[in-house]
């Protein structure tokens, strides 16, 4: 028996053990930080002990009316103030936050509050058509607050309650419910499925605080940083953000509609120092006109996730002044999980060329998570680490949703072998680091040879006319199925569908070049994603 083996009196206690919640965070930032700015939306701006006595506002209201812990309480908001104060509003009332996609149609918001049992919804007045016609059909339809938009000039329609004569009824000293057990449900988001209905992702206290503590790590963040809210809150609680910036005693910068012109005010006029947002977010930036552009005298730190940026893109934003770095994950692992690190001195000197194509790769995990991985989904054996053979990106880690709302189904396939199973399609580099090729869906077959959607795309997004590209398979009679490219075009550019081909094939195998050129606007999700299903429905209409 080891020396250790008797460890009485050594137990668990009120004084050695506190479930990990992000809540704690701000609870302390109302003390450490209490004359700080925590928030800030167009003229407003409101110190950490005025933050702190709004959410506890609140969570107060909510509990008035009913909400007990453990349910669930909806919002149709963008990335305005009352968005921010519910991710720690409901939780303090030991509700469960589920923000929902307000660019969803009225079908899939009423599945959702069914599914999920919503008994309050907090709805921006610019959808309070969408959040009624939701309600109207529900038996059991959650209780609407309005929430108008004065500084956007949305006024409220007179129907309901508002949001801030709800927030009066509450106490600013109500005592905050805390998690009794961490691995209680803070969050509920629903997954945007392009196919079905969608599923309802539980994440827990502890794999958010933990997503706090490893991205502020990972990004090498300082106090006081001022992050400006460009993801939506409602995807992945905006990588769940919000709740780390009390950690720093920093400042959130609400975005409500999202452009070059309000980025670049947010950074000159806020200062703002981080953000995040999809590579069409970083286009954006690039192609920004004169009058939208703003100067600033400091090197602004950007996330980028959704879809791997094109290297030309990560060429394109650095010298304006952003400091690009790739992250990856899903709604299934509260956003990112793995980051493209970048290995200093070893790679400091390469050619432009190569650093860009280093730069564009998904990376490796970030310190909260076990390990991120490339296994063969049938054997679950590594891939050898050589750069090309493909297998499914898998994740374990405390950084893992609790699983499907239920739906043990689907969670238990999702997780079969031990770990969560991405869907997504990857090669590994001998040094370890992971590179997407594709969505297992969006992986083009061509004569037997694999195309990946997203090399094409890379390829496209070089060349000075295009803006935007997105590639899907389109059924050939001969090879089965061919690159079909769909792409928007700079303002004032043109380009033939014979040029863009040619220039592929310099750059590509012949098997890979695009077959066909589309030009369009496409079709885009609310954190700027491509759909590219509706694009693979184009593509299927043009036959072989």
């Amino acid at each position: 028996m080891g020396w250790m083996a008797d460890e009485t009196g050594l137990e668990r206690c009120a004084a050695n053990h506190v479930p990990l919640t992000p809540l704690s965070h701000l609870r302390r930032a109302a003390d450490v930080f209490a004359d700080r700015i925590a928030l800030i939306y167009g003229d407003t701006q409101r110190s950490y002990r005025d933050y702190h006595a709004r959410v506890s506002q609140l969570a107060s209201a909510l509990a008035g009316v009913g909400v007990a812990p453990g349910e669930v309480v909806a919002t149709l908001l963008p990335n305005v103030p009352a968005q921010v104060e519910a991710h720690f509003a409901v939780p303090a009332c030991g509700a469960v936050l589920n923000t929902i996609n307000t660019r969803l149609d009225v079908d899939t918001v009423r599945y959702i509050l069914d599914h999920g049992g919503a008994k309050v919804l907090l709805a921006d007045s610019a959808v309070i058509d969408l959040a009624e016609a939701a309600c109207a059909e529900l038996s059991n339809a959650p209780i609407i607050i309005e929430v108008p938009d004065a500084a956007a000039g949305i006024a409220a329609s007179g129907q309901h309650r508002v949001y801030d004569d709800f927030l009066a009824e509450g106490d600013p000293g109500f005592d905050w419910i805390m998690p009794q057990d961490e691995w209680e449900s803070l969050a509920l988001n629903y997954t945007s499925g392009t196919t079905g209905r969608p599923k309802g992702v539980v994440y827990h206290h502890r794999g958010a605080y933990l997503m706090t503590m490893g991205t502020a790590i990972a990004w090498q963040m300082p106090l006081q940083a001022r992050y400006l809210t460009i993801v939506p809150l409602f995807h992945c609680n905006g990588w769940n953000h919000s709740w780390m910036m009390p950690m720093l005693g920093g400042t959130v910068i609400c975005c409500r509609d999202i452009t070059a012109r309000a980025i670049y005010g947010a950074i000159a006029d806020h200062g703002a120092t981080h953000f995040g947002g999809a590579p069409i977010v970083l286009n954006a930036i690039i192609n920004a006109r004169d009058e939208d552009r703003r100067p600033f005298d400091h090197v602004v730190q950007v996330y980028t996730a959704g879809a791997p940026p094109p290297a030309a893109t990560l060429r394109a934003i650095e010298p304006l002044g952003f400091h690009v770095t790739q992250v990856y994950g899903l709604t299934e692992t509260y956003g990112h999980v793995t980051e493209c690190l970048w290995r200093g001195e070893d790679w400091d000197h390469l050619p432009e060329d190569e650093r860009y194509a280093i730069k564009a790769r998904t990376g490796i995990a970030m310190p909260m998570m076990e390990d991120i991985t490339v296994l063969d989904p049938e054997t679950m054996a590594p891939i050898p680490r050589d750069g090309a053979a493909l297998g499914e990106i898998m994740h374990r880690g405390n950084c893992v949703m609790k699983g499907y709302f239920r739906n043990p189904e689907a969670t238990a396939k999702a997780f079969e072998g031990g770990y969560f199973h991405s869907g997504d399609i990857a090669y590994m580099h001998p040094d370890g680091w992971i590179k997407i090729a594709d969505r297992a869906k969006d992986i083009i077959i061509s004569g037997g040879e694999n195309v990946s959607s997203v090399e094409v795309e890379n390829a496209l997004m070089h060349h000075p006319a295009v803006l935007l590209a997105a590639v899907v398979a389109k059924p050939d009679d001969k090879w089965g199925e061919v690159p079909c490219a769909f792409v928007e075009v700079k303002e004032g550019r043109e380009v033939t569908e014979a040029d863009l081909i040619a220039f592929c094939r310099e750059r590509l195998a012949g098997f890979k070049t695009p077959k066909a050129v589309v030009f369009r606007e496409l079709p885009k999700t609310s954190t700027g994603k491509i759909q590219k299903f509706e694009l693979r429905e184009l593509a299927r209409a043009m036959g072989g």
